[in-house]
C-alpha cells in the first residue's frame, strides 16, 4: 500500500517536480497562491506569518504532495497569548491549485467537515516560539506529531490514502508565524530529504528594469501579452531567484509591490487568475521585466 501511494504522490502537476538527486524529495515550500487572507509568505515561501489582529484566516498548504512517512519539520517563529488554541496540522487530497479564494477562515470545522480534509490541533504547550516539531502520515492513515518535548503522539486517524495528499496547516490562535525546515523520509537503507528551496532575493533597482507593463494589458490579447513578457532581457550580472509558483524557471518579472518572484509564463496566469502577489498578497497593478 505504501509503495503504491508513494507512486501516486510522486505525480505533481503545476507544482514542483524538480529533483536534485536520487534520494531527493524535491523542494518543500508553502503553496504561493493558496493562502489565507491574513497570511504573508517570505523566505522563498518557506515562512508564513498571520497578522496578530486576528486568530483566523491562516490556512497554508504544501507546494507539492507529500509521501507517506515523510516527516515535515516546522518551527514556530512567533506566538501571541491573547488568543486561545494554537496551530492545526493535517492533510488534504484537494490540490491547492484547485482552490478558489478567499479560503475558509479556519481548518476546523470549515474544512474538516468537507470531504478530503483531515486536521487536528497541536497542544498549545508545544507551539511556543522557537519550538520545532515534525508531523507525518503513517501507512495506516494516522497522523502523528513529535517534538523535543513531546513523544510521538497520534493526532488523528482515518486519512484516505487512495489519492495524493498535501500537507495542510492552519496558523491559528496563539501561533502567528511558522517556517518550513524541510522534510525527510527514512527508508530501509537510506534517508530521503527535501532539498533547499530558493531564497527570496530583493528586486533590482529601477534602473535595471527593462520595461513596465500595465496589468490591464494582460486581459486583452493573451498571445500578445505573453509575447511582450517573453522579450529578452539584457544581462546585468545580478542574481535571479526561481519562480515561486513553478520553482523551475527564473523569476524575471517584478510586481508593483517590488517582489521579483514570477517567471514570464506564471506571471500572466497569476495576474489573470488571482491578481495578487504570491508573497505579500498586494494587488498587482504593473509588471516590470528585469533581471538577468
Amino acid at each position: 500500500m505504501e509503495k503504491e501511494n508513494d507512486n501516486r504522490n510522486s505525480v505533481v502537476g503545476s507544482e514542483t517536480s524538480r529533483r536534485c538527486g536520487r534520494f531527493c524529495l524535491g523542494p518543500l515550500t508553502f503553496h504561493p497562491l493558496a493562502v489565507g487572507d491574513m497570511v504573508s509568505l517570505s523566505n522563498g515561501c518557506r515562512r508564513a506569518e498571520r497578522t496578530t489582529n486576528t486568530f483566523k484566516n491562516g490556512l497554508v498548504f504544501s507546494s507539492r504532495p507529500v509521501k507517506i512517512r515523510e516527516k515535515i519539520r516546522l518551527r514556530v517563529e512567533k506566538d501571541l497569548f491573547n488568543w486561545q488554541g494554537a496551530m492545526r496540522v493535517g492533510f488534504t487530497n484537494v490540490p491547492p491549485s484547485d482552490r478558489s479564494l478567499p479560503l475558509p477562515i479556519v481548518a476546523i470545522p470549515n474544512l474538516t467537515d468537507t470531504q478530503g480534509h483531515w486536521a487536528a490541533p497541536v497542544p498549545e504547550s508545544h507551539c511556543q516560539a522557537a519550538s520545532e516539531l515534525e508531523f507525518w502520515l503513517s501507512g495506516k492513515g494516522s497522523v502523528y506529531v513529535t517534538s523535543h518535548n513531546i513523544k510521538q503522539h497520534e493526532l488523528l486517524t482515518g486519512v484516505n490514502l487512495s489519492k495524493p495528499l498535501w500537507a495542510m496547516i492552519d496558523i491559528y490562535g496563539q501561533t502567528c508565524a511558522i517556517s518550513l525546515l524541510g522534510s525527510e523520509k527514512r527508508e530501509l537503507f537510506h534517508t530521503r530529504r527535501s532539498c533547499p528551496a530558493p531564497e527570496h532575493l530583493t528586486s533590482p533597482d529601477a534602473d535595471s528594469l527593462n520595461s513596465l507593463i500595465p496589468v490591464s494589458s494582460l486581459h486583452g490579447n493573451s498571445d500578445e501579452s505573453i509575447a511582450c513578457l517573453d522579450m529578452k532581457v539584457p544581462s546585468d550580472g545580478g542574481n535571479v531567484m526561481d519562480c515561486v509558483v513553478c520553482l523551475d524557471k527564473q523569476a524575471r518579472i517584478t510586481l508593483s509591490c517590488g517582489h521579483q518572484c514570477l517567471c514570464n509564463q506564471c506571471a500572466v496566469k497569476v495576474v489573470k487568475t488571482f491578481g495578487i502577489c504570491p508573497l505579500c498578497r498586494s494587488k498587482i497593478s504593473t509588471l516590470s521585466v528585469g533581471g538577468t
